[in-house]
């Protein structure tokens, strides 16, 4: 499944590609289990919309689109007015909210910027038309992704200083920028394995089994060590070595192990650098202790005996 770093790697890609330009026609699959929000619901709000921007949250790409249409009557009704002349008495249309475009790559999900021209692969199970004629393509050979439209709301009226609408946040805290302070009380009085409790996405959204292993062996902490027993400055050592692991990934387009590439179909580099993530029975790179794979919150998970305590 695509991590941290490759979502965002596919988000920035996607987002320096198609930014700013306007989605003429959208195109679903009906294929069942893709589509967490009806797929006219997906077409209606997405037609004629704006990419205002593409970004990351969690493990999940947000496609920020302001939808079409007019915000504001025509020129007419609010310049150029005769003095004395009864102005029109209808008010100018509120700002349009923007609407949200949430993309799951699940397992197997690729998000895909094409020419028209180029063959669309097996298991493409939505097309977004962009004015220029390129294509927006979501591809997933085993359908665990999941796309849905997330409606902003609001509720104040705008003013100068308050954007209207509420942001798709994710079900938990940044990785790469969480306090240590609120890092370390993540894991205050956990009895879960850390290994686990870095996994549930409720507390830190994005981390997913790579870079758990590959920051918890900087670290030199045990993937089994009960999370409520690491200490204050073991936890110091995890969240730098998360953090590190998670940007020196980014810089390489993330792990292609499995299914993985970026917006344009390339894959990432960070794969020649991991120190124990699918290296089971090679030798350490630090004390050549062969790396062992034990089977941990559903996951298999790699480390040093040696190293990790």
């Amino acid at each position: 499944m695509p991590e941290l770093p490759e979502v965002e790697t596919i988000a920035n890609g996607v987002n320096a590609r198609v930014q700013e330009h306007r989605i003429v026609s959208v195109w679903t699959s009906g294929k069942p289990q893709t589509f967490k929000s009806p797929e006219s619901e997906i077409a209606e709000a997405l037609t004629g919309a704006t990419i205002d921007s593409v970004r990351r949250v969690g493990k999940t790409i947000v496609m920020t689109v302001t939808p079409g249409g007019p915000s504001f009557p025509a020129s007419s009704d609010r310049v150029g007015l005769v003095p004395g002349a009864a102005t029109s008495s209808r008010k100018p249309a509120p700002p349009a909210i923007p609407t949200e475009f949430l993309i799951h790559l699940g397992m197997t999900g690729r998000l895909l910027v094409s020419q028209p021209e180029v063959p669309p692969p097996p298991h493409t199970h939505a097309v977004l038309t962009l004015d220029d004629g390129r294509e927006i393509r979501f591809v997933d050979p085993r359908r665990f992704g999941r796309l849905s439209i997330h409606h902003a709301q609001s509720p104040q009226p705008v003013t100068d200083n308050l954007q209207p609408g509420t942001s798709y946040t994710g079900p938990g805290r940044e990785p790469l920028t969480i306090s240590l302070e609120d890092f370390v009380t993540l894991f205050k009085g956990r009895k879960t394995p850390i290994k686990a409790a870095l996994l549930n996405q409720s507390l830190l959204h994005g981390v997913g089994n790579i870079y758990a292993d590959e920051a918890l062996f900087r670290a030199g902490i045990r993937p089994r060590r009960q999370a409520a027993r690491v200490t204050r400055a073991e936890l110091t050592r995890l969240r730098a070595a998360l953090q590190a692991v998670l940007r020196r990934a980014i810089k390489l387009g993330g792990s292609s192990v499995s299914d993985y590439v970026d917006a344009e179909g390339m894959r990432g580099y960070f794969q020649i650098e991991h120190k124990v993530y699918g290296r089971r029975g090679e030798p350490c790179l630090t004390c050549g202790t062969p790396i062992q794979k034990i089977a941990l919150a559903g996951r298999g998970t790699h480390f040093c005996p040696t190293c990790q305590k």
